[in-house]
């Protein structure tokens, strides 16, 4: 038995972000979407997604599938729903599909993902689902999630003593410390969620943090940084500032003082000192941005929205972006003024293009730096993105 997890569907209405990963790869708490189902079912992962990122991110073969909506959200309940499927039988939420039970090379097609089939079988799911399908989806679920990872995480652990120099305000239980970690003359706040800092991370002091709020592997919150949760920050960011119910999947910075409020930033993103985001409007109204599914601005239910910004995208200093903001792959972003608020993949400054050449060189300089090395695969499906999006481009 495996799981596939889906792409559903979904991935141009997860751009930038699913440029260059599966759908099932976001992370929208402390784990991936596809390791939150790794550790809880105990089965393979793989993933069907577009052609030219199956070669880093493969399907796994089996004799039975479960092929699953990539988005959503693993807990005990929903896994053990899955995997109680009998083939033949598709698991939904309110007539949605979840997940697909089929044996052989049998594959659900985009469409069933809107309406499964009639000849299968369904299962009404009975506990609450959460699903990713849109950018701003990410730091909407982020608190959901993170209570789903640290249950997975620390049940039945002992985190690390924390140090006296600190003031808890809660209850300090809420609190869990991978090995490895400090936290020193900080102001941890568990009224409103627990926070869980990883093994070898650092909140340097002078720190204010309000729960729920994840610190990855090796990542590091910068003196008198101050997180209100709900906030994940994913292995070997830097974070500084001032930050609200944001996820930064990892490997990026965001070092400085500024402000970045309900943002999503992939991996290996660098945000200029004193880059500041909106993220309300001065009417106070829904905020609209940019669809790639849509290829146009489009409502986003949404109030609160800042900066979504695909992965190796850069900003320089005192950069200012405006409410809704969407920023793609390896955009290199500078100069006066406001940015628009579609910024296509590969831009450089407001007019030009950022070469191929020279994003391969900025990308392996700064992975090398967290001792990551870019991979062919990795090459591949940056030039890929360049050549896609050159029509934005011009």
């Amino acid at each position: 038995m495996a799981i596939l997890l889906s792409d559903a569907g979904l991935h141009r209405h997860l751009l930038p972000l699913t440029y260059t990963r599966p759908v099932g790869q976001l992370r929208p708490g402390i784990l991936t979407l596809a390791e939150a189902w790794a550790k809880l079912s105990g089965l393979p992962v793989g993933f069907l997604t577009e052609p030219y990122l199956a070669g880093k991110f493969p399907a796994v073969e089996a004799d039975r599938v479960f092929e699953v909506h990539g988005g959503l959200l693993p807990n005990p309940a929903i896994v053990a729903a899955v995997l109680d499927l009998e083939p033949g039988q598709v698991l939904v939420k309110v007539g949605k599909p979840l997940a697909f039970s089929l044996e052989g090379k049998a594959r659900a097609a985009d469409i069933d993902w809107v309406e499964p089939p009639d000849f299968l079988q369904r299962v009404e799911l009975v506990p609450e689902a959460h699903v990713v399908e849109r950018p701003w989806h990410l730091f909407r679920l982020c608190g959901k999630a993170l209570l789903y990872d640290l249950g997975l995480l620390t049940e039945g652990r002992t985190g690390q003593p924390l140090s006296r120099t600190n003031t808890v305000l809660g209850d300090p239980k809420l609190i869990f410390l991978e090995e490895g970690a400090k936290v020193e003359a900080s102001v941890l706040n568990t009224t409103h969620g627990p926070i869980w800092i990883g093994r070898d991370a650092e909140v340097m002091e002078g720190c204010l943090v309000r729960g729920p709020f994840a610190l990855g592997e090796g990542a590091q919150l910068k003196m008198g940084a101050k997180i209100y949760g709900a906030c994940s920050f994913g292995p070997q960011c830097r974070v500084g500032g001032e930050v609200n119910n944001c996820v930064i999947m990892g490997y990026s910075n965001k070092g400085h003082d500024g402000f970045l409020g309900n943002s999503v930033l992939g991996e290996w993103c660098n945000l200029g000192a004193d880059t500041n985001t909106s993220n309300l409007k001065n009417t106070y109204g829904e905020v609209k941005a940019w669809s790639h599914a849509d290829q146009a601005m489009v409502p986003t239910g949404q109030q609160f929205l800042g900066l979504v910004m695909g992965d190796h995208g850069k900003c320089g200093i005192n950069t200012m972006f405006n409410t809704g903001t969407v920023a793609g792959v390896a955009a290199n972003i500078f100069g006066s003024g406001f940015p628009p608020k579609h910024i296509p993949s590969f831009s450089w400054g407001s007019t030009g293009t950022h070469t191929l050449e020279k994003a391969l060189e900025t990308a392996q300089r700064m992975m090398e730096r967290r001792h990551v090395h870019l991979t062919a695969e990795d090459r591949t499906i940056l030039q890929h993105v360049f050549n896609l999006t050159e029509g934005y481009r011009n």
